[in-house]
């Protein structure tokens, strides 16, 4: 059968209508930076949700009648659901278009925040903040995504992740002063409220100025590993949190320990024989893709310890306000503050290891200054240990996400931001879990030196990250006049 010409013209149009769109591209350096903006808003906005409740904890235990464990579900709520989703929302992004899913994720942020607001009870809140996480997984990834696609520049695309950790980081580093300034004169409602002129502003602006892109090819949804990472998720720390009220060694918390092991073992046998997974185990084989991902862990398992401590043991055995709670972590927001860009510049000037093993350092330091917590501990001495817990933070953040994107094609951006972002919120949920669980059921004379702990938790996260110094990788030597630059790691492994 002869083809004729129409036809073909008929079969091309088919075949390109079949293909992917290619990425837009953002012609003026100040489009660009304003897409970057745009997005470091939204993550300003989930990182200070994270944190900002934190110091309106004992407010609202008194407003809804609940203690400690139920506050820690308050928190858990939401960081569980964000990091259970985080993965998924990415291939979501890649495949209907990052900008629709981002200003969906927005949307239903906002929803939720007013629900949170308007909570009557504890069971509300908690399932507000649910569905805050389900929004809140929607702009994580997909904003990284959306900033890398926007800056093709390797050496613009670095300083944008820079900002863009800077950003995350300092969010989660001011929650508490700014939860404490709300509250003063407020109630705790007001720590949702907030959100909503915030999500208006971030709506409007990211129709204007972000541009729709996909990945190249979209990558299939992996519901059994979605399902068996939730579970999971939930299973370790949910024993964590009720573990004190159940007994750690009773048989119920035995049978969460074995069913949280098993999950564990039948997730890494799906993920590895599925063509397209969710989280691919092969990737952790490498040691600087798993090291930044055991680090992001670590980072924020020492930040959640040391600021949900902080707001019991001010409130509750020295009997200082909110506001004053929340202003005694002005250190710690100062260091992130000063620290972040600062790490974001040594990245791209001599990569990762040195900025980590700064933050290692400073975070040993300050979790080593509370050890021996007392009821009379010294105010200088606890700035102090909050200030070298903010450097360590704002240290590892730029060089923790660029050694975790660099691990995937940029084609897969929005999963390599997932990973990372699952990471910090898993850690985020642990330090919570862990925190209260150690001093739950402490009343105000007891609660220091249960809280000793924890701070060994955080000097413990410290040298943890002193050791994923080790596996990052080292600046490349510049390569000779007239010699064509090495491929990055990222177009390396591609190529391999």
């Amino acid at each position: 059968m002869t083809t004729t010409p129409a036809h073909q013209n008929a079969h091309q149009k088919t075949e390109q209508d079949r293909r992917p769109p290619a990425p837009p591209v953002v012609s003026s350096a100040r489009g660009r930076w304003t897409v970057l903006a745009v997005c470091c808003l939204s993550m300003f906005l989930v990182g200070l949700d994270t944190t900002i409740v934190n110091v309106g904890l004992p407010s609202i235990g008194r407003g809804l009648g609940v203690g400690t464990r139920a506050l820690e579900w308050v928190v858990d709520a939401y960081t569980l659901v964000l990091a259970g989703l985080l993965i998924s929302s990415g291939a979501l992004a890649d495949r209907f278009g990052r900008r629709r899913v981002f200003r969906c994720g927005l949307a239903l942020f906002g929803v939720a925040s007013l629900g949170c607001a308007l909570a009557p009870s504890v069971g509300v809140l908690v399932a507000a903040r649910a569905l805050q996480g389900v929004g809140a997984s929607m702009l994580s990834p997909v904003a990284l995504a959306i900033v890398v696609n926007a800056m093709p520049d390797p050496k613009e695309r670095a300083r944008a992740i820079g900002i863009w950790a800077s950003v995350f980081g300092l969010s989660m580093a001011v929650g508490p002063v700014t939860g404490g300034l709300l509250l003063t004169g407020l109630d705790w409602r007001a720590l949702f409220w907030v959100n909503v002129p915030v999500v208006a502003a971030a709506l409007l602006l990211s129709a204007v100025f972000v541009p729709e892109s996909r990945a190249p090819r979209a990558r299939r949804l992996d519901l059994p590993g979605q399902a068996l990472l939730a579970l999971l998720l939930t299973l370790v720390v949910g024993v964590l949190i009720e573990g004190p009220r159940i007994g750690r060694t009773s048989p119920t918390a035995l049978a969460g320990y074995a069913g949280a092991v098993a999950v564990a073992a039948v997730f890494v046998r799906v993920e590895s024989r599925r063509p397209e997974p969710l989280m691919d185990p092969r990737l952790f084989a490498r040691p600087v893709f798993s090291g930044a991902v055991v680090g992001a862990v670590a980072v924020f398992v020492a930040l959640n310890t040391a600021l949900l401590l902080n707001t019991l043991y001010l409130q509750h055995t020295r009997d200082w306000s909110p506001a004053a709670a929340g202003a005694a972590t002005l250190p710690l927001a100062l260091g992130a503050t000063v620290c972040a860009p600062w790490a974001g510049r040594m990245v791209g000037r001599r990569g990762p290891r040195t900025p980590l093993l700064l933050a290692g350092a400073f975070l040993t330091a300050g979790g080593l200054c509370l050890v021996r917590l007392t009821p009379h501990t010294s105010v200088y001495l606890l700035l102090a240990a909050y200030g070298l817990v903010g450097v360590g933070f704002g240290f590892a953040n730029a060089p923790i996400t660029d050694t975790a994107v660099d691990g995937l094609p940029a084609a897969r951006a929005g999963v390599a931001g997932a990973i990372t972002s699952t990471a910090r919120q898993l850690g985020a949920a642990l330090g919570i879990a862990l925190a209260g669980g150690l001093v739950a059921g402490s009343g105000p004379a007891g609660l220091a030196h249960a809280a000793r702990p924890g701070w060994a938790v955080v000097a413990a996260c410290g040298v943890l990250l002193l050791a994923v110094a080790h596996f990052s990788p080292r600046k490349e030597a510049a390569p000779a006049p007239g010699a064509a630059p090495a491929p990055g790691p990222a177009r390396a492994r591609d190529a391999g």
